[in-house]
C-alpha cells in the first residue's frame, strides 16, 4: 500500500491510499518532511532487530489509524489494516501507522487529522473540497438504476417485432400490386392475341364483314379458294313416285366445316351435246358421269364422286344406324293408306324420330301445289339427320355402307364414302354443319349476287350459268283459272330444258290452249314444248308473241299438268 505515483513535476510524490466505491484507484500527496523521517535502511534494521521485528516497537507509537475518504474520519488502529473501517478503535491493538502520521497520545480515540492535499487523478475531475466532501451526503446506489447498453429493453423485441410486421405487410402489398399488375398485362395480351386470331380466323374463312362476296369482288374470293374441299353429289330417286332430289355434300378441310348444298331441279345445266337442259332432265338423260361434270361447269366446282341413293336404300340406311330425329315442318300421310283421312305416317313437330320408312316418305314429301323447293329441304333435313346419327369412325361407316350391299359409281368405293362421310358426321355432332339451298332463278340460271355466299363460300367456285340465248325461251300465261297451274308448267318446262317467262294471268279463263310462234325457225321448237306440256299438236300455231320469248303458251282449262 505505499507504492508511489511520481507525475513528473514539481518533484511532488503520491501514494496510493486505497479505491473508492467505484473501483478507481485514490492518491495523496507524501509530504517531504515525511518523506525525510520515514526514509530508513529496511536491511540496516534487520540486523538488529533480526527477523520479523515490528518497526513500530522500536518507537512506542501506534500505528497510523487509516483514514475514511467517505466519512472523513480516521479509523483506530487494530491487529490488521482496514482502510475503510468506521474511524473507532475495535480493540486495544494500535493500528499500524504506515505514514507516521499518529496523535501524540496512545489513548487518544480521536486523532488530529494531518492537513494534506488529496492527489489530482489523471484524466479525472478535480480534487473536491474537503468540506464539501464531508457535508454531502453518502447516497446509495443500485444496480437497477443503471442502464447499459448492452441490456435490451423490455419493449425492444416488441419494438423490433412491429418493425417486422410492418415491413412484411408492405413487401406483401407491394408484392400483391406486382402480381396483380402482371395479371392486367397479361390479359390484355390474351384479349389481344385472341382479337387478332379471330379477325385472322374471319378473314381466312371469308366471314370477316366488309370483305364478303357481296361488298368486294376480291377480298373473300381468294380467301375461300384457296381452301380444301371435298365434295361430292348426292341423287335421291324415289322408285314409287318417281322424280330426283339432288344435294352436294361438301367437307372443307382447312375450316373443319361442312354443308349440304340443295340443288334445285330446275337448275340450268349444259348437257354433253351443248344444249341447255335442266338438273333434273340432266340426270334422267346424261346419267351420273354426264351430270357431274355438268354441275362442275355451272358451279366451278371439282366433285369428286356421286352417289345413287334410292329410297330403298335409304331406308335401310336409317334402320341400320337405329332411325333418326328431324324437326319436321308438316304431317306426311300414309302413302299405304287405304282409307282417306286416315293417321299420318309422320306428324309435325320437333325432334320427331323416324325409321327408315318414315324418313323416306319425309324426304320425298311434296303437298299438292308446293314449289319442289320444299320438298329439297326436307331431303335436306333427313341426310342431316344421317349424318348425326353415323359412327365417326371410318372403319364403322364403311362397314354400315357394306351392309347396304348397294352397287356404286365406279367413281366412289366403300370405302371412300364410308370415310367421308365418318368426318361429316364428326362435324354435325360437333355443331359445325349446316344445310344451304341454292337460289336460282326462274330460268333456271344463277345470279351473281343471289348465288355468291353459296358458290363462292361454299363451293369455293364460280358461278357460270349457260348463256340463256341458247336455250329456248317460253312465255306461260295461266288461264286455266288454277293458280298452281303456272308452277306446275315452269318445272315441267325446266326439267324439259327450256328457259321459263312468267306471262301472268289474263283477265278471264279459256277453255282451250295454245301454243305460239313466231318464225318458221321456232314452229319445231313450239311443237316440242307443247309435247313437254302435254298438249296435243293442234295447239301449236303461228301468230305475234311477246318480246324477249321465243315460244308463248296459254294454258287453258284442258290443261292437265303432269306429277312433275
Amino acid at each position: 500500500m505505499n507504492d508511489r505515483y511520481d507525475p513528473g513535476y514539481g518533484g511532488d510524490q503520491y501514494e496510493l491510499v486505497g479505491y473508492d466505491e467505484y473501483g478507481r484507484p485514490v492518491y495523496r500527496q507524501v509530504p517531504a518532511q515525511q518523506t525525510q523521517q520515514q526514509t530508513y535502511d529496511p536491511y540496516a534494521q534487520q540486523q538488529q532487530q533480526g527477523y520479523g521485528y515490528d518497526p513500530y516497537a522500536t518507537t512506542g507509537q501506534q500505528p497510523p489509524a487509516a483514514y475514511d475518504y467517505g466519512t472523513g474520519q480516521q479509523q483506530p488502529a487494530s491487529g490488521s489494516y482496514d482502510p475503510y473501517a468506521s474511524g473507532q478503535h475495535q480493540g486495544g491493538t494500535a493500528p499500524h501507522d504506515l505514514y507516521g502520521q499518529a496523535a501524540a497520545g496512545a489513548g487518544t480515540a480521536q486523532q488530529p487529522r494531518v492537513a494534506e492535499q488529496t492527489a489530482h487523478i489523471p484524466q479525472q475531475a478535480g480534487p473536491a473540497d474537503e468540506e464539501d466532501v464531508r457535508d454531502r451526503p453518502e447516497r446509495d446506489y443500485h444496480t437497477e438504476q443503471f442502464a447499459f447498453v448492452e441490456d435490451p429493453d423490455d419493449n425492444s423485441e416488441d419494438v423490433i417485432d412491429w418493425l417486422k410486421f410492418t415491413e412484411n405487410r408492405t413487401e406483401r402489398r407491394e408484392e400483391a400490386r406486382r402480381r396483380a399488375r402482371s395479371r392486367i398485362v397479361a390479359l390484355v395480351v390474351v384479349l389481344a392475341l385472341a382479337a387478332v386470331g379471330g379477325v385472322g380466323y374471319l378473314w381466312y374463312a371469308g366471314k370477316l364483314p366488309g370483305l364478303s362476296s357481296d361488298d368486294s369482288a376480291t377480298g373473300t374470293a381468294t380467301a375461300a379458294g384457296a381452301q380444301k374441299r371435298d365434295v361430292i353429289v348426292v341423287h335421291l330417286h324415289d322408285t314409287k313416285g318417281g322424280g330426283t332430289a339432288t344435294a352436294l355434300l361438301v367437307d372443307n378441310t382447312t375450316t373443319k366445316r361442312g354443308t349440304t348444298v340443295l340443288l334445285p331441279n330446275s337448275l340450268a345445266l349444259t348437257s354433253d351435246d351443248g344444249t341447255t337442259t335442266t338438273l333434273a332432265k340432266s340426270v334422267e338423260d346424261d346419267g351420273s358421269d354426264g351430270t357431274r361434270d355438268a354441275l362442275d361447269t355451272v358451279l366451278g366446282t371439282d366433285i369428286q364422286g356421286t352417289w345413287r341413293l334410292d329410297t330403298p336404300y335409304l331406308q335401310n340406311l336409317v334402320d341400320l344406324i337405329g332411325n333418326i330425329d328431324v324437326d319436321t315442318d308438316t304431317d306426311v300421310p300414309d302413302p299405304a293408306a287405304k282409307k282417306k283421312g286416315a293417321a299420318p305416317l309422320v306428324n309435325q313437330g320437333k325432334a320427331q324420330t323416324l325409321s327408315g320408312k318414315m324418313a323416306v316418305a319425309y324426304a320425298t314429301y311434296r303437298a299438292p301445289g308446293e314449289a319442289q323447293d320444299a320438298q329439297l329441304e326436307r331431303f335436306g333435313q333427313v341426310l342431316q339427320g344421317v349424318l348425326r346419327k353415323m359412327s365417326s369412325d371410318p372403319q364403322a361407316a364403311t362397314t354400315t355402307i357394306q351392309t347396304l350391299a348397294q352397287i356404286l359409281d365406279p367413281s366412289l368405293t366403300d370405302k371412300d364414302l364410308g370415310t367421308f362421310l365418318a368426318g361429316l358426321s364428326d362435324l354435325a355432332k360437333g355443331g359445325d354443319y349446316k344445310t344451304d339451298l341454292l337460289p336460282v332463278q326462274t330460268d333456271g340460271t344463277l345470279s351473281a349476287q343471289a348465288s355468291a355466299g353459296v358458290v363462292k363460300n361454299v363451293l369455293g367456285g364460280t358461278a357460270k350459268s349457260p348463256d340463256k340465248d341458247a336455250a329456248v325461251s317460253v312465255s306461260v300465261q295461266n288461264a286455266s283459272g288454277v293458280k298452281d297451274n303456272t308452277e306446275k308448267a315452269r318445272v315441267v318446262l325446266l326439267n324439259g330444258g327450256f328457259t321459263f317467262l312468267d306471262g301472268g294471268t289474263p283477265g278471264s279463263a279459256q277453255a282451250t290452249s295454245k301454243v305460239t310462234y313466231a318464225g318458221a325457225a321456232d314452229k319445231a321448237d313450239a311443237a316440242e314444248v307443247a309435247k313437254t306440256l302435254g298438249l296435243p299438236e293442234s295447239s301449236v300455231t303461228k301468230g305475234g308473241i311477246s318480246a324477249g320469248a321465243d315460244v308463248a303458251v296459254v294454258l287453258g282449262q284442258d290443261y292437265k299438268p303432269s306429277s312433275d
